[in-house]
């Protein structure tokens, strides 16, 4: 018996929609980080980017727990001296939800040259609509919903 090895032309990907209303934001990205790099897959390999798309919606609705959305912080840079500025979760799911979905994805995406694939695959929406209702529709598609 030979070793299975997955090829490039091989890959097929699938849409898949996540609903993020009353979902907790570690979990949501865990779960999206699971399906962009095609861990749910028996062709699943390392150095090969397998992952299907990934559409997250209601993206304001998004949870944290605790005093995240007034203690986390997060940071950027301009590359000035004294050019270090922060702004918190709160404010953050104010101005742009969809920053938020997407910095923690990327956070648990592997990080070398198949995140910035694996990332082009993440669509992050505010409301219920999309612009991807036709591939959803035409593939096989599986709606996560809220677990209870």
């Amino acid at each position: 018996m030979k070793t299975y090895s997955t090829k490039a032309s091989e890959i097929e990907r699938q849409w898949h929609i996540i609903d993020a209303s009353d979902k907790i934001l570690g979990r949501l990205a865990t779960q999206a980080a699971h399906l962009l790099m095609g861990k749910h897959k028996p062709i699943f390999c390392r150095h090969l980017d397998v992952g299907d798309f990934v559409v997250v919606i209601n993206a304001e609705r998004v949870r944290v727990t605790g005093n995240k959305a007034k203690q986390k912080l997060y940071y950027r840079h301009s590359g000035y001296p004294g050019g270090l500025k922060s702004i918190s979760l709160e404010k953050m799911m104010q101005t742009n939800p969809t920053r938020v979905i997407e910095h923690a994805v990327k956070g648990m995406l592997p990080h070398n040259r198949l995140s910035a694939s694996m990332m082009k695959r993440l669509k992050v929406y505010v409301g219920e609509a999309h612009p991807h209702l036709g591939q959803t529709r035409a593939s096989s598609t599986e709606v996560i919903a809220k677990e209870s």
